[in-house]
C-alpha cells in the first residue's frame, strides 16, 4: 500500500473518534477564558473520549501553561491534544522485526474470540510476505473447528503452508509439529494461533504454559513474541482483556482491530499510556492492506483532527 494510500485510510479511520473529542469539546471553544473550570471541563471531556486519565491530565497541565487566561482556540487545543498524545504514541510504535537465529521466528497470537485474531495472523503474514519472508501458519486454537476452519482459508487465500490438527487436539503437540516442519523448511516466521476463552483462565494459562514448555525444548527464546489483538470498539474493556493477558500469557506487543469502526479509538492512547507494551500495528479496514505499523505524529493528529502536520516541523 502507498504511503499515500495508507495516510487517507489513517484520516478516515480516525473520523468517528475526532469527531467524538470535538462533540465532547462542544462548547468549550466559545469560552473567553481559560480558567480553572474550563480546564476541569476540558480534562473531563478527555477522559470520556477513552484517552485516559494520564493523558488527560497531561494535556490539561499542558494548556494551562500555554494559554490560561487566554481565548480558547480549537485548533490550537486540537494540536496540544496531538503533541502530547504523539509523546505517549512514539516509544511504543514499534513493528514486529523478525531477528531470531536460528530461525524460525516463532509469534503466538492471542486474544479473546471475536477480536479479530483470526484475520489479524493473516494480515500479518501478508505484511511478512511483502518483506520476503517465508511464513507458516499454525492453527493452535484446537479448541473450535472455526477458528481451524478459516486460518486454513486464510493460509490458502494468501499462500502459505499451515498446520492443522483436529478439534479438540493437543495444542502444544501441534506447535511441536509446526516448528519441526517450519525448521526443515526453512521458513523465518511461524504464527501460531492460539485460544482465547477467558471464561476459564486457568484453562487457558496451563494451555499456553504447555506450549512455552514444548517450544523450549526446541528453542529456549521461543516464543520470540506473544501478541495480544485487541478490538477498539470494546473500548475501556480493551484495558481489562491486557491486565489478564498480561498475567496469563506473558504478552510481549499489542494489535488493535477495528478502529476504524468505532469512535472509541482514543482507547490505543489508553493503552499505550497504562501498559507501555509495543503497539506492532493497528487496523483501519477490512482489507488485507489495512493492518499497518503506524507513525505516532500521523497517528495522533488523526486521533485529535488536527491540522496536517508542515513539512519538516515536528511535533513539540
Amino acid at each position: 500500500m502507498s504511503g499515500l494510500r495508507w495516510h487517507e485510510k489513517l484520516i478516515g479511520g480516525f473520523r468517528r473518534t475526532s469527531d467524538r473529542l470535538g462533540e465532547n469539546l462542544t462548547g468549550l471553544f466559545t469560552r473567553t477564558t481559560l480558567d480553572k473550570d474550563t480546564l476541569d471541563e476540558i480534562e473531563e471531556a478527555l477522559i470520556v473520549s477513552d484517552l485516559g486519565p494520564a493523558t488527560a491530565g497531561r494535556i490539561r497541565d499542558r494548556l494551562a501553561d500555554d494559554r490560561f487566561e487566554r481565548g480558547l482556540d480549537e485548533a490550537g487545543v486540537r494540536q496540544v491534544v496531538a503533541d502530547e498524545i504523539a509523546k505517549v504514541l512514539r516509544p511504543v510504535a514499534e513493528p514486529l522485526e523478525v531477528d531470531a537465529f536460528p530461525r524460525p521466528q516463532v509469534i503466538l497470537v492471542i486474544g479473546v474470540n471475536g477480536s479479530g485474531k483470526t484475520t489479524t495472523i493473516a494480515k500479518l503474514a501478508h505484511l511478512f510476505l511483502e518483506q520476503d519472508y517465508g511464513v507458516m501458519l499454525a492453527a493452535g486454537d484446537t479448541f473450535r473447528a472455526a477458528a481451524i476452519g478459516q486460518l486454513k482459508v486464510w493460509a490458502e487465500r494468501i499462500g502459505v503452508p499451515i498446520v492443522t490438527g483436529p478439534e479438540g487436539g493437543d495444542a502444544a503437540g501441534l506447535v511441536w509439529d509446526a516448528v519441526k516442519q517450519a525448521t526443515a523448511t526453512g521458513i523465518d516466521v511461524l504464527i501460531v494461533d492460539t485460544a482465547g476463552r477467558l471464561q476459564n483462565k486457568r484453562e487457558l494459562m496451563d494451555e499456553l504454559a504447555k506450549i512455552r514448555r514444548v517450544l523450549g525444548r526446541i528453542n529456549p527464546e521461543a516464543p520470540h513474541d506473544v501478541v495480544l489483538v485487541l478490538d477498539a470498539t470494546t473500548g475501556q474493556n480493551a484495558l481489562s482483556q491486557i491486565e489478564v493477558f498480561r498475567e496469563v500469557a506473558g504478552v510481549t506487543g499489542l494489535v488493535m482491530t477495528k478502529l476504524d469502526g468505532t469512535a472509541r479509538g482514543g482507547v490505543l492512547v489508553a493503552a499505550a499510556e497504562k501498559f507501555q507494551l509495543p503497539i506492532h500495528a493497528i487496523g483501519v479496514g477490512e482489507g488485507m492492506d489495512d493492518l499497518r505499523p503506524f507513525d505516532a505524529d500521523e497517528l495522533a493528529r488523526a486521533i485529535a483532527g488536527a491540522d496536517p502536520q508542515p513539512a519538516g516541523k515536528a511535533s513539540g
